[in-house]
């Protein structure tokens, strides 16, 4: 049994945590909250979207995860593989990181909304256009009237 426990954090991008000197870690499944210390039994589990927190000697470490696998190894490695996540040295900077990021994804999914129904709406015209060629811009389209 070893003293310290090896941590890794790595998204498909960036090795965001490669940390030799972890003491303890905590993290949480859909069973709960638990925690890992050297020595810990071999383990596999998946993480919802939730904080990972460490204590090192250099001091603690917070994780904001969108979700993601935890292994446990050799009770002396922890790995986190996860698609994204933020880092924040105490609690309230990883809050105030996490609404950051949240608003900017917000932001870019609006506009990528709006600009889905400009380029829909751009088509539905060109196709009307392509449909009845004699009518013009502007023009409202009504069912014709002498065939009633």
């Amino acid at each position: 049994m070893t003293d310290l426990l090896r941590l890794t954090i790595a998204t498909p991008s960036t090795l965001l945590v490669d940390a030799a000197d972890v003491s303890s870690v905590r993290a949480e499944d859909e069973s709960g909250s638990f925690g890992i210390l050297p020595g810990h039994a071999d383990l596999l589990t998946v993480l919802p979207a939730s904080v990972v927190r460490w204590r090192a000697a250099s001091g603690d470490g917070f994780c904001a995860l969108r979700g993601g696998v935890l292994t446990v190894t050799g009770g002396a490695r922890v790995a986190i593989a996860c698609r994204q996540a933020i880092l924040g040295e105490t609690l309230e900077t990883l809050e105030s990181a996490v609404r950051a990021m949240r608003a900017t994804q917000l932001d870019t999914v609006r506009r990528a909304r709006v600009e889905q129904t400009r380029l829909h709406t751009r088509a539905v015209r060109q196709l009307m256009r392509y449909l009845h060629p004699r009518i013009g811009p502007g023009a409202v389209l009504l069912e014709d009237e002498e065939a009633s």
